[in-house]
Parts: structure tokens; sequence; C-alpha cells
């Protein structure tokens, strides 16, 4: 499995970040690369950030007032491999989710912060690869792979494996 690390800087006790196992994203990251024919060796990394950090992020990256719910920071500018070819490894990047704002679009679209994670999750891996969605063809391309992709993580009993994982722990 490639190198995933969590850093969770969020607030103890704060809104969102309760019930978010790093163990679980670690997981569902792991499937994620694997699943995109990335190198084994690939390193991500993912923070877990207050809305109060967040919104200063966003600022200061996009010049956009307020917290969002997740940004994505490449390294290397790794791409999916074409196929037959082999894979690099490298540093993939950094993606940051802010658990609070999670909770919040997670409650408004009715599946809750663990579902809305693991798609937020999966949106910032995307952005890391290069994938974007300010143009209405990106966006067809980008959201159908999003959507496969968290359907191949469900359909693999992905959640049950994260969970079976944090109980080990």
């Amino acid at each position: 499995m490639a190198p995933v690390e969590v850093d969770d800087r969020t607030s103890p006790g704060a809104t969102g970040a309760a019930g978010v196992d790093p163990s679980a994203l670690v997981t569902q990251a792991g499937f994620l690369l694997a699943h995109l024919g990335l190198h084994d060796d690939t390193e991500l990394a993912i923070s877990l950030v207050d809305p109060e950090e967040m919104a200063a992020l966003h600022e200061q990256w996009l010049d956009l007032p307020g917290p969002t719910d997740v940004l994505s920071f490449p390294m290397d500018e790794l791409r999916v491999p074409e196929p037959g070819a082999a894979p690099q490894p490298g540093v993939l990047g950094d993606v940051v989710l802010c658990p609070a704002v999670a909770a919040e679009q997670g409650a408004a679209a009715g599946h809750g912060t663990r579902a809305e994670l693991e798609l937020l999750l999966t949106h910032g891996i995307l952005h890391l690869l290069g994938h974007d969605h300010a143009e209405p063809a990106e966006h067809a391309v980008m959201f159908a792979l999003q959507d496969a992709l968290l359907a191949a993580w469900r359909t693999a009993g992905g959640r049950a494996a994260a969970d079976r994982e944090g109980a080990d722990r």
C-alpha cells in the first residue's frame, strides 16, 4: 500500500472532528491510489483542520474568504499511468480536509460526515492527479471518475474494511 499519513490538527471536541477515523482515511486513500494504478511507493499526506485554519489556507492560496471543504496541494505532478506504462513513485501531495465543513455538507446531503469525507478525499486526490472542474467537459470527466471510484470503494466493502481496521487498533 502507498505511504499515506494523516495529520489531525483539529481541536479536541471540534464540531465534525468527533468520529473521524484517520485509519479509515488511510485505508480509503490506499485503495484509491492502488485502484488508479499508482506506484506502491506513492506518498500522500492528509491533514484534518479546523474551520479557522481552513479559512486561512483558502484565503492564502485561492484568495477566497471563509473555510472550504477540501484543498489539494500537488507536489510531483504525478498522473495516472497510461495503459501498459509502469507507474512512477513520487510524492502525490497533500489533501487538506475540514471535518466541520464536511459535517455540515454531509448533513445537508443526507449522508453524514463519513460519506462526505470519503467523497472529499476522493475529490482531493483527483485534483492532485491534475483533474479540474472549471469547464463543463472537465467537470463531466472528473465527477464521472469520482463517482466510479466511490462506487468501487463501496463495492469492495471499503467502509466495512476501514471499520474492521479501526476496531483492530
